[in-house]
């Protein structure tokens, strides 16, 4: 069993592993993929992207700008997901779904919460976790 640095990362990956199939797609995953790794452990088909690409424990992180995106990454995800991150990833990570017909969740910090054109927004709180969940208005 992975243990988790990071306050809620249980509760956040047993939300997503009860509500998503497939594929999903960690953006700017960082140093701490403590989601991922709950995620991988349980089954699911997980990628992890960032600005440069590394091992981080038994997981590889996949070079990727959100910004100018390797569609192939992401084609067939049905969530992007990302913790903490700034408005200005969050946009883009928007702009990548409505793409490839992905709901959006982000764990901000603090109120740092873009509105991203085109989807609903509803905050989910969720065991010891809290988030935003983005989903496409269809």
């Amino acid at each position: 069993m992975y243990m988790s640095r990071f306050r809620g990362a249980e509760d956040l990956a047993r939300y997503i592993c009860t509500n998503y199939s497939g594929r999903v797609v960690e953006v700017g995953v960082g140093h701490f993929p403590d989601v991922a790794a709950i995620l991988k452990t349980g089954g699911m088909d997980v990628i992890l992207t960032d600005k440069e690409s590394r091992a981080l424990g038994n997981l590889t992180v996949v070079k990727d700008d959100i910004f100018s995106p390797r569609l192939e990454l992401y084609r067939g995800a049905s969530l992007l997901y990302s913790l903490r991150p700034p408005q200005e990833l969050q946009i883009g990570m928007g702009s990548l779904a409505i793409k490839v017909g992905a709901d959006v969740l982000i764990r901000p910090l603090g109120d740092e919460v873009a509105i991203l054109p085109g989807f609903s927004r509803r905050l989910v709180n969720f065991g010891e976790t809290g988030f935003f969940l983005f989903r496409p208005i269809r």
